[in-house]
């Protein structure tokens, strides 16, 4: 049996043939079998799904035996015949395909979040645009003789992302009225209520009345013209700013205070007759510019860089005669520059700003204007015939003229041209790698070859053998710390120092080697230790520790006694003169002495600190005995005065 649609031909209209396009375009490839095309890409819809016979018969001139007779008669509808004849076809399932395939646009690769919307909205569209306008308005004034009203000029300014608009007054030097903001930002409504003022309101030359008072638009600025004209929008022609009767009068007063009008055509006229009634020739401006500055020279110091290959600076001196505006510019020579030696660049006469020549035998044109003294300032430039000559100093002469009759200061644009002095780079030595003397390692740096460090063979020679001891105490604050006792002694031969500490009973710390000899780094000043450094009460830092001086044993005292040029500390003489600040003590002239703190305490308070090694000298030069065996020795101040005196 065939089909009833194979047997007759069946009609399509237009509709039906784009319905068969549309479903055409959404079969695609099954995903169970490959290769078949399957129709649309929804999930099937759920209904009735009855168990069918596998055969079925289908008579050709009955419809009804293609019918199922569970879900009942199905006529065959206008798309089942359209869909019947497309498939005649055998490639049916790829005729609406080639068809609908487009070319990706750039709007189709953004992000969504990044794309324009095709309507933008006036806050994405207008952002950051403000149209301003400039206008006045007409106040009454009463109560005055000399005006009854006046005109105060105002700034329109409306924001079109929003349709807001705020407007300004410009503020007048002395004018009493509280001038600046007159209107906050906001949406003004219309005077009849329709809505708010919008674009359409603004025509220059017409008015604009909100709040009760009219406004007069004058003009715009550039940007808003051009917003309106980009619309289609005449917009109107700018009009000159309306002055009051009272402003002119005002200014006119004014410049006749300060003399700025010209005498009257009729007074010259009057001047001029009366000189030539009594015999006096006319002036002549040029002879008198040459009797009045006859020898006055105003002096720059100019240079130009040479902008061609393997181009240097060039130094030039400018000379400008004031007797008849003339310029002479002369050769800065310096020695070994490379260059000739031309006396001049430019021989003295006018310099004009700008030179050209007539192409046209005949023809005669303007000369450019020349140099006057008010276009030399220091820090421009001037154009010497394609030159551009940099003025960059001036001398005493020049500043003093054009200070007192052009009221400029030169030295305020003065250019330094001096060159920044050379500076070789070097690069520092390695940090000292802890094994051996630093000395041995910065020499390994320096030769290819190291050699030994030079010693001092006098020093070695003189003082080998010495050893200065000063006794120290820890200075930490750690109680486990107060009974320890070290003594650190110092070797002025090679300038090594080493700390020990000595035994002490029940103190938990064992004595010996506190420190090696070495030179040591002293952080305070960031050298090596050196004799001037160590003193009683000073405190310095060695591996770590705060040591705290409080004395040195005889021998040291003595070896630092007979050198006061090299420790002054230990020099009677200038621990005297220290001290004469104190002459007007009465305690100093006590005949039983002074004890040491008590002197320590007024020197101190006299502004002249007395160190505990000080103390030791003046003890050891100028002491005697307490009173009794159990008193601490006294310093004899009459002595101290006596001695600091002479």
């Amino acid at each position: 049996f065939k089909p009833v649609w194979l047997e007759e031909p069946l009609a399509f209209t237009s509709s039906t043939l784009v319905t068969l396009s549309t479903m055409a375009t959404k079969m695609s490839k099954s995903a169970s079998v490959p290769g078949i095309m399957k129709l649309g890409t929804d999930m099937p819809k759920r209904g009735n799904h009855f168990k069918k016979s596998t055969f079925s018969f289908m008579n050709a001139s009955n419809l009804g035996s293609a019918v199922d007779l569970h879900k009942g008669f199905d006529p065959v509808s206008d798309d089942h015949r359209d869909m019947a004849a497309q498939m005649k076809n055998p490639a049916w399932r790829t005729m609406g395909l080639a068809s609908q395939a487009e070319i990706p646009t750039e709007e189709d690769l953004l992000p969504k979040n990044m794309r324009y919307p095709k309507i933008q909205p006036a806050w994405m569209k207008h952002d950051k645009q403000v149209l301003r306008f400039y206008g006045f308005f007409q106040e009454a004034v009463t109560e005055r003789p000399d005006e009854n009203s006046r005109y105060r000029n105002v700034t329109i300014m409306y924001c079109m992302e929003d349709g807001t608009m705020s407007m300004t007054e410009p503020k007048v030097e002395n004018s009493g009225i509280p001038q600046g903001q007159f209107l906050k930002r906001h949406r003004v409504p219309r005077e009849d209520g329709q809505g708010f003022i919008g674009p359409d309101d603004f025509r220059v030359g017409q008015e604009l009345t909100f709040y009760g008072r009219t406004y007069h638009i004058t003009g715009c600025d550039r940007f808003t013209r051009w917003f309106y004209e980009e619309n289609g929008i005449d917009v109107g022609e700018d009009e000159p700013l309306v002055v009051d009767s009272w402003q002119k009068n005002y200014k006119l007063q004014k410049t006749i205070e300060k003399g700025g009008l010209p005498a009257t055509k009729s007074a010259v006229d009057a001047k001029n007759l009366t000189k030539f009634q009594i015999g006096h020739p006319p002036a002549d401006k040029k002879f008198t510019q040459f009797l009045l500055n006859d020898r006055k020279v105003l002096r720059f110091k100019c240079f130009w860089d040479d902008p061609t290959p393997y181009g240097a600076r060039h130094y030039y001196t400018l000379h400008y005669y004031l007797a008849d505006n003339t310029c002479e510019i002369n050769e800065a020579h310096i020695r070994n520059a490379g260059c000739d030696s031309y006396p001049l660049l430019l021989k003295r006469g006018p310099l004009r700003k700008s030179n050209s020549a007539s192409a046209v035998p005949g023809l005669l044109i303007a000369d450019a204007p020349t140099y006057l003294p008010e276009d030399l300032q220091l820090g421009g430039s001037l154009d010497v015939w394609g030159r551009k000559l940099m003025i960059y100093d001036c001398d005493d002469f020049t500043r003093n003229f054009y200070q007192e009759y052009l009221g400029i200061d030169q030295f305020e644009g003065k250019i330094d041209v001096s060159e920044k002095p050379i500076r070789h780079i070097k690069l520092a030595p390695p940090p000292h790698s802890g094994i051996g003397k630093p000395e041995d390692s910065l020499i390994s740096t320096q030769m290819i070859v190291p050699k030994a460090p030079k010693i001092d063979l006098e020093k070695m020679m003189v003082l080998t053998g010495e050893v200065l001891r000063f006794e120290c105490k820890m200075a930490n604050g750690e109680p486990e710390d107060e009974l320890r006792k070290l003594v650190i002694a110092f070797y002025p031969a090679d300038d090594e120092t080493a700390v020990f500490e000595l035994p002490v009973r029940n103190s938990g710390h064992m004595g010996g080697k506190f420190a090696d000899k070495r030179r040591i780094m002293n952080p305070d000043t960031g050298e090596y230790f050196k004799l001037s450094d160590f003193f009683v009460g000073k405190t310095v830092r060695i591996a770590s520790q705060p040591l705290q001086i409080i004395r040195a044993d005889e021998h040291c005292l003595q070896f630092l006694e007979a050198r006061p040029e090299e420790f002054p500390y230990a020099d009677p003489l200038a621990c005297c003169r220290r001290l004469a600040p104190l002459a007007s003590e009465p305690e100093m002239n006590d005949p039983k002495g002074i004890e040491p703190e008590r002197l320590k305490q007024l020197a101190f308070e006299a502004g002249v600190p007395v160190v505990d090694h000080e103390v030791i000298t003046l003890l050891r030069r100028f002491g005697i005995e307490g009173e009794s065996p159990d008193e601490n020795p006294r310093i004899l101040g009459a002595q101290v005065l006596e001695v600091a005196s002479s």
